[in-house]
């Protein structure tokens, strides 16, 4: 989605963000205090200062461009997560709604074909109260039908499930239209089908003589469409309020609205299928809006033209109370999730390496100032002291600076995670409200399927060879209406199956003796056994839902002379529903589990049907207390955002406790993997404390997440890595950096890696490193290391020196600093420089040998 705002739109959306303008106002106030530094060091130390004022402009001018960066970043991650929140909802309103239309176009199909209905409308049976209740009774199943209507080809209503409506004829044209057409019709408008109905959703088929074949009546299914659509937007609005849900035609009027008193049935409202960031205007009020069209389900594409959108007033979109999703971490896991920014959010890693690379220009500008008023202090101390307390006011200023960005990143970061773990909580909600719609249908279908007359009276029928015969052609009739089925079977009082489709392979086997007794216990036609996911001989042995109804004698209602058993594809169908929420979120897997963790279905391979996916236990408790919950969890050795949903059901779906196995949705979406204390350490500032008035000054710096210093008087200055121009490796050297003129030449110098030197282990060099000069004598070397970090005087007595050079490679010795809680290398420049040659002479004999 392109939520890129403009320098225009950031603008336009600034004064709607209090938060961000606040941010901006504090950045702003940290800018002029830059220009003051300026110009306070031009007026009182001119001369002094005048190798550091290109490198405060350079940074200072870093830092505007910095600002801007930030704000449109946080403007734009707000946009983002009010318009990914609102697709989100919208997408999954429309997908729920699809998919139960979609099922809608099966039932007509198989009701159409009814044999006891197409006696009835062929003048065969003239007991109309039977025909009645047998669609009541299938009202009654099917709740999402508010009637059902059995008509002559003149349009004459012949009956309905509705007792109290009144019979009368029916001048739609939808009639004749239907009659002519090879399959089932959908159509959405007013119709005398449906007096008082604004509108009705109809799906109509044509019904013929259950001999001859010809065309004798119309069946006509009404959808309880506002039921269902407050059923959607009461599970996927708005319930702060704050934002409004609609349903829309082809032309982009509301078909039906979450809240009539705010944007009313009927009205055209603009619509945002680019997905955009520009606010749309309507009725004087400008809204972010989110416009999704349906991409179909199983070649079903949903009646034509329909979105669904979500419409969110400017003025109130980003004044919801925080979400603050990072102040319950560890500061370790915080920083750990914060290392892995360039895989989830590019914008936010790039914000924290322009933050990291304006800390280090700052750290740079006031060490190299410290060095260099070390190094020449001696020749004029009185007028060098003088830059001093520019160096504090920059420190203090840079630390200022540095802790305004770094907040209002964290501030970005919590909008950031709150949008994930939203995010994934919606999808874990869609999954089991997917799952809970598919299962009430699969409960309903067993329970009808079991009433059809042919079925009963094959199975009463004493002639084994017609009921296999009857029995196998209407299961697999139905089978091929109802493609979620990978197999349907009948069995007999004693449990043995007649008849199956697909391979014949189970016929003549016998259903579970528990199942079994459960069926031929049900005391009405409106109850059903549910068994508990797991391996079925029925599904090959793989895991599944099978869902059985009790078949009664044509006669005799009481009596059960055998039962059905309706097998889900759930290999098929709830990886479809799996993958389908997940569908192009990066690092996101979707899973169905037991309780107590125990996978049914998921998206990672690692995890298959009947392993465990092993989470905190609070979280399910969460989840089945509230329905959802979505945390910041470790997983796998992954930072990962865990969402967590229980199956709460569908109209009478799951409201008799323990008929229904408690089902929960994961989503997981990882992040990277934990980093070791090892890696936080390296990238946090060790604090050295030090109050030495007399001593000798030492330069600090990092390596490796080691703290080491040189003798200050040896240092010339710190450069950013980037400026070195890398080349082949040559006697230890990884790179050569021009280091400016000296005495009227260009000086270069070579540059080698410390922590190799050091350690002589290879490493990946840090691209955000700093180079280090050196000199000692004549020679000027170049040393890369992590970061600079202060410049500090130590008094001889936290100073202890090593013996031989063998023993103690390059270090001279080891600086006590903290009351001797820190160890702090010294290196030598000596040793360096030794170092150096013999590795430049070594690198030439190989190269002449």
């Amino acid at each position: 989605m392109d939520h890129e705002p403009t320098e225009q739109l950031v603008d336009t959306l600034l004064p709607c963000m209090p938060d961000v303008a606040q941010r901006q106002a504090a950045l702003h106030e940290l800018h002029q205090t830059w220009r003051l530094i300026e110009a306070s060091a031009k007026m009182n130390c001119p001369s002094e200062a005048r190798l550091l004022l290109p490198a405060v402009l350079a940074t200072r001018t870093d830092l505007v461009q910095l600002e801007r960066d930030l704000v449109a970043n946080m403007v734009a991650e707000k946009v983002r997560q009010v318009l990914g929140e609102a697709a989100t909802r919208a997408q999954y309103a429309l997908d729920l709604l699809v998919r139960n239309l979609f099922e809608r176009t099966a039932d007509v199909g198989f009701l159409a074909v009814d044999r006891d209905l197409c006696r009835f409308v062929a003048g065969q049976s003239t007991d109309r109260a039977a025909a009645q209740r047998r669609l009541a009774a299938y009202r009654d199943k099917y709740t999402v039908y508010d009637d059902i209507l059995l008509l002559a080809p003149d349009g004459t209503m012949l009956v309905r499930a509705a007792p109290d409506a009144p019979l009368s004829c029916s001048s739609d044209p939808l009639v004749a239209a239907t009659l002519a057409a090879p399959g089932y019709l959908e159509t959405f408008r007013a119709s005398d089908l449906r007096p008082g109905q604004e509108r009705a959703l109809l799906y109509s088929q044509a019904m013929r003589h259950p001999d001859t074949g010809a065309v004798t009546g119309v069946l006509c299914l009404s959808f309880h469409f506002a039921h269902e659509l407050a059923a959607v937007f009461a599970a996927y609005g708005d319930p702060e309020g704050r934002a409004i849900m609609l349903l829309l035609d082809a032309d982009d009027r509301v078909i039906s609205s979450a809240d009539p008193l705010w944007i009313a049935p009927g009205v055209r409202v603009p619509v945002n299928l680019e997905a955009t960031a520009a606010p749309r205007l309507f009725a004087g009020r400008e809204y972010l809006v989110s416009t999704l069209a349906s991409g179909g389900y199983q070649g079903y594409p949903g009646p034509p033209g329909w979105k669904t959108q979500v419409m969110v007033p400017l003025d109130l979109a980003f004044r919801r109370p925080r979400r603050d999703a990072a102040s319950q971490l560890a500061p370790e896991m915080l920083q750990g999730l914060l290392s892995h920014a360039r895989s989830f959010n590019p914008a936010l890693h790039a914000l924290m390496s322009s933050v990291t690379g304006a800390t280090q220009a700052i750290k740079r500008i006031v060490w190299n100032g410290k060095v260099t008023s070390i190094r020449t202090g001696s020749d004029d101390a009185g007028d060098i002291r003088r830059l001093y307390p520019v160096l504090d006011e920059i420190t203090e200023t840079g630390e200022r600076s540095d802790a305004a960005f770094s907040q209002s990143i964290e501030g970005l970061y919590q909008t950031v995670l709150a949008s994930s773990l939203q995010a994934a909580a919606f999808t874990a909600q869609l999954l089991v409200d997917m799952l809970d719609r598919s299962l009430y249908e699969r409960a309903n279908d067993c329970r009808w399927w079991a009433l059809a007359g042919p079925l009963r009276q094959a199975l009463a029928a004493t002639d084994a060879g017609q009921q296999r015969v009857q029995i196998g052609a209407l299961l697999a009739h139905i089978n091929g209406l109802y493609t979620v089925y990978s197999r349907l079977v009948v069995y007999d009082r004693h449990g043995c199956i007649v008849a199956a489709t697909g391979p014949q392979d189970l016929v003549g086997s016998h259903i579970a003796d528990d199942t079994l007794r459960a069926v031929m216990g049900l005391r009405s036609e409106s109850d059903h056994v549910a068994e508990t996911f797991g391996p079925s001989p029925l599904y090959d042995g793989r895991p599944t839902f099978v869902y059985h109804a009790a078949i009664r004698h044509p006669e005799h209602d009481a009596n059960v002379i055998g039962g059905i058993g309706i097998v889900f594809d759930s290999a098929v169908e709830l990886r479809n529903m799996l993958d389908g929420g997940v569908a192009g979120r990066a690092a996101m897997h979707a899973f169905f589990v037991e309780p107590g963790g125990r996978v049914l279905s998921g998206t990672d391979a690692g995890y298959p049907a009947g392993a465990v996916l092993a989470l905190d236990a609070d979280l399910f408790d969460t989840a089945a207390q509230h329905g959802r919950a979505a945390r910041i969890v470790v997983h796998d050795g992954q930072y990962c955002v865990a969402a967590c949903a229980s199956a709460q059901g569908y109209r009478e779906f799951r409201t008799i406790p323990g008929r229904e196995q408690p089902v929960f949705s994961v989503v997981l979406q990882s992040f990277g993997p934990v980093r070791s204390q090892a890696e936080l350490a390296r990238s946090s500032q060790v604090r050295v404390r030090t109050e030495h008035e007399q001593g000798r000054d030492y330069a600090l710096f990092l390596v490796d997440g080691a703290l080491m210093a040189l003798d200050a008087a040896a240092v010339v200055e710190a450069v950013p890595f980037a400026r070195v121009k890398r080349a082949p490796a040559s006697g230890g050297a990884i790179g050569m950096l021009d280091a400016g003129p000296d005495q009227g030449r260009r000086h270069f110098v070579w540059v080698f890696d410390l922590a190799r030197m050091v350690s002589g282990q290879e490493r990946a060099w840090p691209l955000d490193g700093q180079v280090i000069l050196v000199r000692h004598g004549a020679g000027t070397i170049g040393l890369l290391v992590d970061d600079v970090h202060s410049v500090q005087r130590f008094a001889p007595e936290v100073l202890s020196a090593f013996g031989a050079p063998a023993a103690a490679g390059l270090t001279a010795g080891l600086i006590k600093a903290n009351g001797g809680e820190l160890l702090i290398q010294e290196i030598s420049t000596e040793r360096l420089l030794a170092w150096m040659r013999a590795a430049r002479t070594t690198g030439d004999q190989q190269r002449t040998g």
